[in-house]
């Protein structure tokens, strides 16, 4: 071999750079589940736990706002629905699609 600097180089660059550990890999990878946990799963649960919580605890004479925008008060509580007076109109809905409980008439300019 001889002694030109340009040959080392190539011979250097050739070869293979060492691998990361399996280890290495895994740190970041558990790290970005741990954190889309607490930024997006976590607070989702909560929020439909909530959501769960209000809809349980419905009862004749609430005033609510549907999924839809209708709002009206509450008639009878079922099993899986509830049956809603808006003015003149009286329909049944599913509990999920009732989207909050509105506590006085502040509640319904505020959360538009």
């Amino acid at each position: 071999m001889s002694d030109d600097p340009t040959q080392l180089i190539l011979l250097a660059q050739g070869q293979p750079q060492p691998q990361g550990s399996l280890t290495g890999l895994m740190v970041p990878m558990i790290l970005m589940v741990v954190i889309f946990y607490f930024l997006l799963i976590r607070p989702q649960q909560k929020k439909a736990k909530e959501h769960t919580k209000m809809v349980d605890s419905l009862k004749s004479g609430d005033s609510v706002v549907t999924r839809g925008g209708v709002v009206g008060a509450v008639q009878s509580v079922k099993d899986t629905t509830v049956s809603i007076r808006s003015l003149e109109s009286k329909f049944e809905v599913e509990k999920y699609a009732i989207e909050r409980v509105i506590k006085d008439k502040s509640d319904l300019k505020d959360n538009k």
